[in-house]
């Protein structure tokens, strides 16, 4: 049966549970009374939909509230065990895999450090990252004792590009990591041991953490922003509307310098080649610093900050680390001034390890060259910051994935090959984020 706007009635349906679970997902526990008026739906269409979810376990009561002159109210509430989703951060540093409720409380996690040493391309294997993420997927699935068959998908934030074919659906082109064309969803789905009907969600690790800070971060309230991940190397993604994915920016590779520096990308002068942790640390050990020998970039980098902003008072500075940092401070500066320029955001946020690591005093010398760089204007409108969800940020975004995709079916555990989710789920939401 078809409604008059060529919906069908299930499609109808599964808009009303959706316009539910969103509004519970985001604000409840809530009441039936207040749902109505909170998701534009009759009193008959959220009772309805209310006791299905409840039915299939997908709500549950949650208490009761007073109400004026009647009967107590019962709170409903999205059933936290209901559902389960895995997040993957393939990082610079190490593989971060985590699993986690409906409520996004975290269950499980496992860690799989990269070699610290020896070439990029070596790091990033491609057969050995495959066989990181199916010995931590199971980890994190034994440790929580939750079924493989109750994942509502596994999400992947990755280094590089994402296309996607009929074929191989998700394909990284990863040219720092030598990541060439790699068909990394077809080799998940061959070797991770997970039923066929679990989607994967591979994406850009700068726009899962955009997705993440957005939505319980420090972008809540934000009509746009661009979000910086700040590791070995550098990446951002610009977000133009709260609820939507974002788009990743291959900002690590804007040329600073023309004929610069050799950036691990192959070309010369680019941001990273400058900016970068990796880079950072090569600059200070070709200007004479002395990172610790062996030490992984986390670790170095420390010693780095350590050496320029001695804890202990009446400890002379190392001028050098200074030195180099006051540069790169400024290199930062004249990017954010470019993404000022080029896209007037309301807010920059910057997460990643690393800008997590050089904290706010850096940030603000980063800021003040941007001001100094960028136009008056934008400049004086938009606000810099750090992120606030941590270094696990990533692999929130990442598992967000799935979760967005399961609302947007209305609540309906997957049972094909994932489609992307609609226009519709987004412009549902867009009145979540408010100032």
């Amino acid at each position: 049966m078809h409604a008059r706007s060529g919906r069908t009635v299930r499609d109808l349906r599964r808009e009303n549970r959706t316009a539910v679970l969103r509004r519970l997902y985001f604000d409840g526990p809530m009441s039936r009374l207040t749902l109505g008026p909170a998701t534009g739906l009759s009193s008959g269409s959220v009772s309805n939909v209310v006791a299905e979810l409840v039915a299939e376990g997908l709500v549950e009561e949650a208490g009761s509230v007073d109400s004026a002159g009647g009967r107590p109210r019962t709170l409903v509430r999205i059933t936290p065990g209901s559902g389960f989703m895995i997040g993957v951060d393939i990082g610079e540093t190490r593989i971060r895999i985590e699993l986690f409720d409906l409520a996004l409380t975290e269950l499980a996690r496992t860690e799989r450090p990269l070699a610290s040493s020896g070439p990029r391309t070596a790091r990033y294997d491609v057969d050995l990252v495959v066989a990181h993420l199916r010995e931590g997927v199971a980890e994190v699935l034994r440790t929580a004792e939750v079924p493989a068959e109750r994942l509502l998908g596994v999400g992947v934030g990755v280094p590089g590009i994402v296309a996607r074919t009929p074929e191989d659906g998700a394909v990284v082109h990863g040219q720092t990591v030598g990541w060439n064309a790699v068909p990394l969803e077809r080799l998940l789905r061959e070797h991770v041991e997970l039923p066929a009907s679990v989607p994967y969600w591979i994406d850009n690790g700068a726009k899962t953490l955009g997705q993440a800070e957005m939505w319980f971060g420090a972008g809540r309230g934000a009509r746009s922003a661009v979000v910086v991940l700040f590791g070995s190397g550098v990446g951002a993604c610009v977000v133009t509307d709260p609820m939507g994915p974002g788009r990743a920016l291959e900002w690590g590779h804007l040329t600073v310098r023309v004929r610069g520096r050799r950036c691990r990308c192959g070309s010369q002068g680019c941001l990273e080649a400058y900016a970068g942790a990796e880079a950072l640390l090569e600059r200070w050990r070709e200007a004479g610093g002395r990172p610790p020998e062996g030490a992984d970039e986390e670790t170095a980098l420390t010693a780095m900050l350590t050496a320029a902003y001695p804890a202990e008072a009446g400890t002379p500075s190392d001028a050098t680390a200074l030195a180099v940092l006051e540069e790169t401070a400024e290199y930062l500066g004249a990017g954010f001034a470019d993404l000022i320029n080029l896209f007037q955001p309301e807010r920059i946020l910057v997460g990643g390890w690393a800008g997590l690591q050089l904290g706010a005093p850096f940030l603000e010398t980063v800021t003040g060259y941007a001001r100094e760089y960028a136009l008056r204007y934008p400049a004086s409108r938009t606000g810099i910051g750090l992120g606030t969800l941590g270094p696990e940020a990533v692999t929130v975004g990442a598992a967000l994935l799935p979760l967005v995709d399961f609302f947007a079916q209305g609540g309906r555990r997957p049972e094909a090959e994932p489609t992307p989710p609609s226009p519709a789920w987004q412009t549902a939401l867009r009145d979540r984020v408010s100032p």
